[in-house]
């Protein structure tokens, strides 16, 4: 097999898995690879090398690198504490840890009393929140829809739709939870594809959870 030939090949295997990966780390990594590979071609497979060919993949593989560096030193430098780590691995695994960090900047840890009011149902609603410690009820017109705790979110669909609140949820007990605004939490999200893409999946079982409560219930 004519190996200059397979550098070619390898090249376009390699581009395609990059588009694959979630990863932005791994994208890269495996971009950097691809240019290598394609420098091969470009410089022993035709009667000249293409010389603007090659130096435009060297370009690439430079700013590649510099990104990759960058990346290494912030996902080594994340540390998170206790509580941030639990959460971590029982909601938010599908995030590479220094995306998790992102996500814990941008919210605010807050507290609701017994009895307070997170979200009115068809009103307006500016954030989306993560319980992570207590207990809220979930309100459609009269109708007690149930309970959620630990773990659950409110104000995902509204933020999906871009609509208002769906149903008036009041903390049943003290409830500790995160809250981001959801322009902001926009904002992350559309300059970072593996994070939206992590979020989406977040939002995907949490959707599915509360269809799956709601089916129950019918019965």
């Amino acid at each position: 097999m004519n190996y200059f030939l397979f550098a070619t090949h390898l090249a376009s295997v390699l581009t395609l898995a990059a588009y694959l990966v979630r990863d932005i780390l791994w994208l890269r990594v495996l971009t950097v690879v691809a240019c290598v590979a394609g420098i091969i071609f470009n410089y022993y497979v035709p009667a000249t090398p293409l010389w603007a060919v090659i130096y435009w993949n060297l370009v690439f593989i430079a700013v590649n690198a510099v990104q990759i560096v960058i990346m290494i030193k912030e996902r080594s430098g994340v540390h998170f504490t206790e509580e941030e780590k639990e959460l971590y691995e029982t909601v938010f695994k599908n995030f590479a840890p220094f995306e998790f960090m992102k996500l814990l900047r941008l919210g605010k840890w807050l507290e609701a009393k017994e009895g307070q009011v997170l979200t009115i149902e068809a009103k307006p609603l500016d954030s989306v929140m993560l319980i992570y410690n207590g207990l809220v009820s979930v309100e459609i017109g009269c109708q007690a829809m149930g309970q959620m705790k630990d773990g659950s979110l409110i104000g995902e669909v509204s933020y999906i739709t871009e609509g208002k609140a769906t149903a008036t949820v009041r903390a049943v007990q003290k409830t500790r939870y995160l809250s981001w605004c959801k322009k902001d939490l926009r904002r992350l999200l559309s300059r970072n594809p593996s994070m939206s893409f992590a979020m989406e999946s977040v939002f995907n079982r949490e959707l599915s959870k509360k269809l799956s409560r709601a089916n129950i219930s019918a019965y």
